[in-house]
Protein backbone atom coordinates (compact mmCIF):
# COMPACT_ATOMS: atom_id res chain seq x y z
CA UNK A 1 0.00 0.00 0.00
CA UNK A 2 1.38 3.53 -1.14
CA UNK A 3 1.28 5.76 1.39
CA UNK A 4 -0.48 9.38 1.27
CA UNK A 5 1.65 12.17 2.45
CA UNK A 6 0.64 16.18 2.90
CA UNK A 7 2.96 19.19 2.55
CA UNK A 8 2.35 22.59 3.36
CA UNK A 9 3.91 26.10 3.87
CA UNK A 10 5.83 26.30 6.71
CA UNK A 11 4.88 28.61 9.22
CA UNK A 12 6.44 28.71 12.69
CA UNK A 13 3.88 28.24 15.35
CA UNK A 14 3.34 28.16 19.00
CA UNK A 15 5.90 26.00 21.04
CA UNK A 16 6.50 25.84 24.97
CA UNK A 17 9.46 28.10 26.64
CA UNK A 18 12.27 25.18 27.32
CA UNK A 19 15.37 27.13 29.05
CA UNK A 20 18.45 25.40 31.19
CA UNK A 21 20.16 27.80 33.94
CA UNK A 22 23.65 25.86 34.57
CA UNK A 23 25.83 27.39 37.62
CA UNK A 24 27.53 26.24 40.68
CA UNK A 25 26.19 27.00 43.77
CA UNK A 26 25.88 30.90 44.66
CA UNK A 27 26.29 32.21 41.11
CA UNK A 28 22.33 33.15 41.07
CA UNK A 29 20.48 30.00 39.11
CA UNK A 30 16.84 30.21 41.47
CA UNK A 31 16.37 34.56 41.26
CA UNK A 32 17.16 34.06 37.85
CA UNK A 33 14.66 31.43 37.15
CA UNK A 34 11.94 33.49 39.12
CA UNK A 35 13.00 36.60 36.99
CA UNK A 36 12.71 34.71 33.76
CA UNK A 37 9.27 33.17 34.72
CA UNK A 38 7.78 36.06 35.67
CA UNK A 39 8.52 37.74 32.17
CA UNK A 40 7.11 34.65 30.83
CA UNK A 41 3.87 34.58 32.64
CA UNK A 42 2.95 38.11 31.54
CA UNK A 43 3.02 36.58 28.38
CA UNK A 44 1.18 32.97 28.80
CA UNK A 45 -0.86 33.96 31.92
CA UNK A 46 -1.70 31.11 34.95
CA UNK A 47 0.43 30.70 37.53
CA UNK A 48 4.17 29.90 38.35
CA UNK A 49 5.38 26.65 39.65
CA UNK A 50 8.38 25.68 41.55
CA UNK A 51 9.72 22.10 42.15
CA UNK A 52 12.05 22.21 44.44
CA UNK A 53 14.96 19.90 45.74
CA UNK A 54 16.98 22.08 47.46
CA UNK A 55 15.53 21.80 50.97
CA UNK A 56 13.28 24.57 50.47
CA UNK A 57 16.21 27.43 49.41
CA UNK A 58 13.26 28.34 46.68
CA UNK A 59 11.18 29.96 49.77
CA UNK A 60 14.19 32.37 50.33
CA UNK A 61 12.61 34.43 47.68
CA UNK A 62 8.74 34.33 48.21
CA UNK A 63 9.00 37.74 49.24
CA UNK A 64 10.44 38.98 46.36
CA UNK A 65 8.40 36.81 43.77
CA UNK A 66 4.76 34.93 43.75
CA UNK A 67 4.53 30.91 42.77
CA UNK A 68 3.75 27.74 44.05
CA UNK A 69 5.75 25.71 46.13
CA UNK A 70 6.49 21.83 45.99
CA UNK A 71 8.95 20.84 48.25
CA UNK A 72 10.48 17.58 46.41
CA UNK A 73 12.16 15.49 48.56
CA UNK A 74 13.95 12.12 47.51
CA UNK A 75 13.87 9.74 46.07
CA UNK A 76 14.75 11.69 42.70
CA UNK A 77 13.99 8.70 39.87
CA UNK A 78 12.47 9.79 36.38
CA UNK A 79 9.08 8.56 37.66
CA UNK A 80 9.35 10.95 40.93
CA UNK A 81 10.12 13.87 38.83
CA UNK A 82 7.51 13.44 36.02
CA UNK A 83 4.42 13.07 39.25
CA UNK A 84 5.79 16.17 41.13
CA UNK A 85 5.54 17.67 37.26
CA UNK A 86 2.23 16.08 36.77
CA UNK A 87 1.01 17.88 39.84
CA UNK A 88 2.17 20.96 39.36
CA UNK A 89 0.73 21.15 35.44
CA UNK A 90 -2.61 19.26 35.33
CA UNK A 91 -3.55 19.80 39.32
CA UNK A 92 -2.57 22.95 40.03
CA UNK A 93 -2.84 24.17 36.32
CA UNK A 94 0.85 25.86 36.14
CA UNK A 95 1.71 27.77 33.24
CA UNK A 96 5.25 28.12 33.80
CA UNK A 97 7.27 25.59 35.79
CA UNK A 98 10.48 25.57 37.11
CA UNK A 99 12.83 22.55 38.28
CA UNK A 100 15.16 23.39 40.82
CA UNK A 101 17.22 21.19 40.69
CA UNK A 102 17.11 18.62 37.48
CA UNK A 103 20.50 16.90 38.40
CA UNK A 104 19.20 15.45 41.53
CA UNK A 105 17.27 13.33 39.25
CA UNK A 106 20.84 11.95 37.60
CA UNK A 107 22.90 11.86 40.78
CA UNK A 108 20.18 12.33 44.11
CA UNK A 109 19.18 9.52 46.40
CA UNK A 110 16.98 6.72 44.25
CA UNK A 111 18.50 8.83 40.60
CA UNK A 112 19.55 7.50 37.09
CA UNK A 113 23.21 7.05 39.07
CA UNK A 114 21.79 5.20 41.66
CA UNK A 115 19.25 2.88 39.24
CA UNK A 116 22.60 1.85 37.49
CA UNK A 117 24.07 0.20 40.66
CA UNK A 118 20.89 -1.56 41.25
CA UNK A 119 21.12 -2.36 37.94
CA UNK A 120 24.23 -3.58 38.07
CA UNK A 121 23.59 -5.91 40.84
CA UNK A 122 20.76 -7.45 39.77
CA UNK A 123 22.57 -8.33 36.42
CA UNK A 124 25.64 -9.28 37.92
CA UNK A 125 26.08 -9.31 41.75
CA UNK A 126 29.41 -9.32 42.98
CA UNK A 127 31.18 -10.71 40.12
CA UNK A 128 33.13 -8.09 39.07
CA UNK A 129 33.91 -9.71 35.54
CA UNK A 130 30.62 -9.58 34.60
CA UNK A 131 29.73 -6.19 36.23
CA UNK A 132 32.40 -4.52 33.84
CA UNK A 133 30.80 -6.77 30.93
CA UNK A 134 27.19 -5.24 31.71
CA UNK A 135 27.82 -1.66 32.30
CA UNK A 136 26.44 -0.59 29.16
CA UNK A 137 23.70 -3.01 29.56
CA UNK A 138 22.58 -1.37 32.67
CA UNK A 139 21.88 2.04 31.71
CA UNK A 140 19.12 0.47 29.46
CA UNK A 141 16.20 1.14 32.20
CA UNK A 142 17.61 4.13 34.18
CA UNK A 143 18.17 5.77 30.47
CA UNK A 144 14.39 4.58 29.14
CA UNK A 145 13.50 6.17 32.59
CA UNK A 146 14.43 9.35 31.83
CA UNK A 147 13.30 9.10 28.49
CA UNK A 148 9.99 8.84 28.96
CA UNK A 149 10.35 11.85 31.62
CA UNK A 150 11.48 14.30 29.19
CA UNK A 151 8.58 13.12 26.48
CA UNK A 152 6.06 13.51 28.45
CA UNK A 153 7.40 17.04 29.27
CA UNK A 154 7.36 17.56 25.55
CA UNK A 155 4.06 16.94 25.73
CA UNK A 156 2.86 19.22 28.18
CA UNK A 157 1.39 22.41 27.50
CA UNK A 158 3.65 24.63 29.83
CA UNK A 159 6.92 26.14 29.85
CA UNK A 160 9.86 24.90 31.82
CA UNK A 161 13.09 26.65 33.55
CA UNK A 162 15.44 23.99 34.27
CA UNK A 163 18.40 24.81 36.88
CA UNK A 164 21.07 22.30 36.93
CA UNK A 165 24.09 22.19 39.31
CA UNK A 166 27.30 22.65 37.50
CA UNK A 167 30.44 21.27 38.71
CA UNK A 168 34.28 21.65 37.16
CA UNK A 169 35.07 18.44 35.03
CA UNK A 170 38.94 17.79 33.90
CA UNK A 171 39.53 14.39 31.08
CA UNK A 172 42.51 12.56 31.97
CA UNK A 173 45.04 11.93 28.86
CA UNK A 174 47.01 9.03 29.60
CA UNK A 175 51.22 10.11 29.43
CA UNK A 176 49.71 13.62 29.53
CA UNK A 177 48.08 16.36 31.21
CA UNK A 178 44.61 16.38 32.24
CA UNK A 179 42.33 18.45 29.56
CA UNK A 180 40.05 20.91 31.88
CA UNK A 181 36.69 20.90 30.59
CA UNK A 182 35.15 23.73 32.94
CA UNK A 183 31.75 23.92 33.81
CA UNK A 184 29.30 21.13 33.12
CA UNK A 185 26.09 20.17 34.15
CA UNK A 186 25.55 17.44 36.51
CA UNK A 187 23.03 15.56 34.37
CA UNK A 188 22.40 13.75 31.40
CA UNK A 189 23.48 14.59 27.84
CA UNK A 190 19.43 13.89 26.61
CA UNK A 191 18.64 16.49 29.26
CA UNK A 192 20.72 19.33 28.05
CA UNK A 193 19.83 18.35 24.13
CA UNK A 194 16.36 19.63 24.59
CA UNK A 195 16.99 22.98 25.97
CA UNK A 196 15.62 26.08 23.43
CA UNK A 197 18.48 27.98 25.31
CA UNK A 198 21.48 26.97 27.84
CA UNK A 199 22.43 29.39 30.21
CA UNK A 200 26.21 29.00 32.00
CA UNK A 201 26.35 31.46 35.04
CA UNK A 202 29.85 31.83 36.48
CA UNK A 203 30.63 31.77 40.13
CA UNK A 204 29.73 35.48 41.17
CA UNK A 205 28.08 36.51 37.64
CA UNK A 206 24.76 37.98 39.59
CA UNK A 207 22.58 36.32 37.17
CA UNK A 208 24.62 37.40 33.87
CA UNK A 209 25.45 34.57 31.22
CA UNK A 210 28.46 33.45 30.00
CA UNK A 211 28.14 33.17 26.31
CA UNK A 212 31.70 32.21 25.08
CA UNK A 213 34.49 29.88 26.56
CA UNK A 214 38.30 27.87 25.41
CA UNK A 215 37.10 25.11 27.40
CA UNK A 216 36.01 22.60 25.23
CA UNK A 217 33.49 20.79 27.81
CA UNK A 218 32.05 24.15 29.08
CA UNK A 219 31.03 25.91 25.38
CA UNK A 220 29.08 22.72 24.37
CA UNK A 221 26.86 23.21 27.27
CA UNK A 222 26.32 27.45 25.95
CA UNK A 223 23.62 27.19 23.88
CA UNK A 224 22.57 31.11 22.71
CA UNK A 225 20.80 29.99 19.04
CA UNK A 226 19.96 32.87 16.40
CA UNK A 227 16.77 33.72 17.26
CA UNK A 228 18.04 34.49 20.50
CA UNK A 229 21.07 36.64 20.10
CA UNK A 230 19.13 39.96 20.10
CA UNK A 231 18.13 39.23 23.46
CA UNK A 232 21.92 39.48 24.55
CA UNK A 233 23.30 42.21 22.26
CA UNK A 234 26.23 43.25 24.35
CA UNK A 235 26.62 39.37 25.64
CA UNK A 236 26.69 41.38 29.12
CA UNK A 237 22.34 41.11 29.69
CA UNK A 238 21.37 40.02 33.16
CA UNK A 239 18.63 36.85 33.19
CA UNK A 240 15.42 39.60 33.50
CA UNK A 241 11.82 39.74 33.38
CA UNK A 242 11.91 41.50 30.44
CA UNK A 243 14.52 38.72 28.71
CA UNK A 244 11.82 36.00 30.19
CA UNK A 245 8.55 38.16 28.38
CA UNK A 246 10.31 38.25 24.76
CA UNK A 247 11.03 34.35 25.07
CA UNK A 248 7.61 33.47 25.16
CA UNK A 249 6.94 36.27 22.62
CA UNK A 250 8.94 34.33 20.31
CA UNK A 251 7.44 31.34 21.52
CA UNK A 252 3.71 32.50 21.22
CA UNK A 253 4.29 31.88 17.16
CA UNK A 254 3.69 34.31 14.50
CA UNK A 255 -0.12 33.66 15.23
CA UNK A 256 0.04 34.81 18.72
CA UNK A 257 -0.31 38.12 18.41
CA UNK A 258 -2.50 40.52 16.81
CA UNK A 259 -1.48 44.29 14.89
CA UNK A 260 -3.72 45.94 17.42
CA UNK A 261 -2.37 44.17 20.67
CA UNK A 262 1.65 44.49 19.43
CA UNK A 263 0.94 48.25 18.84
CA UNK A 264 -1.10 48.77 22.23
CA UNK A 265 1.60 47.22 24.35
CA UNK A 266 4.41 49.27 22.43
CA UNK A 267 2.15 52.20 23.90
CA UNK A 268 1.91 50.83 27.48
CA UNK A 269 5.91 50.29 27.84
CA UNK A 270 6.29 53.65 26.53
CA UNK A 271 3.68 55.40 29.05
CA UNK A 272 5.20 57.92 31.56
CA UNK A 273 1.70 59.46 33.31
CA UNK A 274 -1.46 58.91 34.72
CA UNK A 275 -3.96 60.85 31.87
CA UNK A 276 -1.99 58.94 28.68
CA UNK A 277 -2.55 55.41 31.16
CA UNK A 278 -6.03 56.05 31.48
CA UNK A 279 -6.69 56.74 27.24
CA UNK A 280 -4.85 53.05 27.30
CA UNK A 281 -7.11 51.39 29.65
CA UNK A 282 -10.39 52.45 27.85
CA UNK A 283 -8.88 51.62 24.27
CA UNK A 284 -8.20 47.63 26.33
CA UNK A 285 -11.23 47.51 27.36
CA UNK A 286 -12.82 48.62 23.95
CA UNK A 287 -9.82 45.73 22.17
CA UNK A 288 -10.71 42.97 24.77
CA UNK A 289 -13.52 41.12 23.21
CA UNK A 290 -11.60 40.53 20.02
CA UNK A 291 -8.31 39.51 21.48
CA UNK A 292 -6.63 36.00 21.83
CA UNK A 293 -5.44 34.42 25.05
CA UNK A 294 -2.45 34.88 24.58
CA UNK A 295 -2.90 38.98 23.90
CA UNK A 296 -5.19 39.40 26.99
CA UNK A 297 -2.67 37.86 29.43
CA UNK A 298 -0.16 39.69 27.86
CA UNK A 299 -1.75 43.02 27.74
CA UNK A 300 -3.77 42.05 31.31
CA UNK A 301 0.02 41.76 33.07
CA UNK A 302 1.46 44.67 31.12
CA UNK A 303 -1.25 47.14 32.24
CA UNK A 304 -0.79 46.11 35.91
CA UNK A 305 2.44 46.40 36.05
CA UNK A 306 2.32 49.81 34.11
CA UNK A 307 -0.19 51.89 36.58
CA UNK A 308 2.19 50.24 39.46
CA UNK A 309 5.31 51.87 37.86
CA UNK A 310 3.31 55.26 37.10
CA UNK A 311 2.12 55.04 40.59
CA UNK A 312 5.37 55.02 41.78
CA UNK A 313 6.95 57.67 39.72
CA UNK A 314 4.20 59.89 40.35
CA UNK A 315 4.34 59.85 44.27
CA UNK A 316 7.84 58.60 45.08
CA UNK A 317 7.31 56.80 47.95
CA UNK A 318 10.73 55.54 48.78
CA UNK A 319 11.68 58.19 51.21
CA UNK A 320 8.49 58.90 52.95
CA UNK A 321 8.39 55.03 53.50
CA UNK A 322 11.59 54.57 54.71
CA UNK A 323 11.06 57.96 57.10
CA UNK A 324 7.94 56.21 58.51
CA UNK A 325 9.40 53.20 59.17
CA UNK A 326 12.28 54.47 60.90
CA UNK A 327 9.52 56.08 63.14
CA UNK A 328 7.08 53.25 63.61
CA UNK A 329 7.09 51.89 67.17
CA UNK A 330 3.52 50.00 67.03
CA UNK A 331 2.81 46.33 65.14
CA UNK A 332 -0.49 47.93 63.68
CA UNK A 333 1.48 50.73 62.10
CA UNK A 334 4.33 48.40 60.94
CA UNK A 335 1.56 46.00 59.33
CA UNK A 336 -0.05 49.24 57.03
CA UNK A 337 3.21 50.22 55.76
CA UNK A 338 4.15 46.50 54.84
CA UNK A 339 0.44 46.43 52.99
CA UNK A 340 1.76 49.54 51.40
CA UNK A 341 4.86 47.70 50.43
CA UNK A 342 3.45 45.42 48.80
CA UNK A 343 1.19 47.47 47.10
CA UNK A 344 3.44 49.03 45.04
CA UNK A 345 7.00 45.86 45.41
CA UNK A 346 6.51 45.20 42.12
CA UNK A 347 7.24 48.77 40.33
CA UNK A 348 10.15 49.24 41.94
CA UNK A 349 13.92 48.07 41.18
CA UNK A 350 16.34 46.57 42.87
CA UNK A 351 17.70 49.28 45.24
CA UNK A 352 14.47 50.23 46.46
CA UNK A 353 13.64 47.23 47.50
CA UNK A 354 16.56 46.59 49.54
CA UNK A 355 16.23 49.93 50.93
CA UNK A 356 12.82 49.02 51.63
CA UNK A 357 12.97 45.58 53.00
CA UNK A 358 16.44 47.29 55.19
CA UNK A 359 13.89 50.04 56.87
CA UNK A 360 10.77 47.33 57.58
CA UNK A 361 13.86 44.85 59.33
CA UNK A 362 15.37 47.83 61.59
CA UNK A 363 11.90 49.38 62.62
CA UNK A 364 12.03 50.40 66.19
CA UNK A 365 8.91 48.00 66.93
CA UNK A 366 7.91 48.59 70.87
CA UNK A 367 10.41 51.18 71.96
CA UNK A 368 8.96 54.59 72.78
CA UNK A 369 8.17 57.52 70.12
CA UNK A 370 11.01 60.24 69.83
CA UNK A 371 9.80 63.45 70.67
CA UNK A 372 9.01 65.99 68.30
Amino acid sequence: MTRVFEDKLAVRERTPVLVGIISPSGAGKTYSALRLATGIQRVVGGDIGMADTEARRGLHYADDFKFRHLDFKAPFAPADYLEAIEHLVYKRGVKTVIVDSTSHEHEGTGGVLEMHEAELNRIAGNDWGKRERSKMLAWAKPKAERRKLINAILQMEANFIFCFRAKEKIKPVTGGQPIDLGFQAISGDDWIYEMQLKCVLMPGSDGVPTWQSDKAGEALTMKLPKQFRPLFPTRKEQLTEEIGQKLAEWAAGNTGQSAEAAALIARYRACADLKAFDVLEAERKELWPTLSGVDKASLKQLAGDTGARIAVAATSPIEDMVAEYSKCTTRERHAELEQQRAAIWKGLDETSRERLTEASNTAPIGLPEAQS
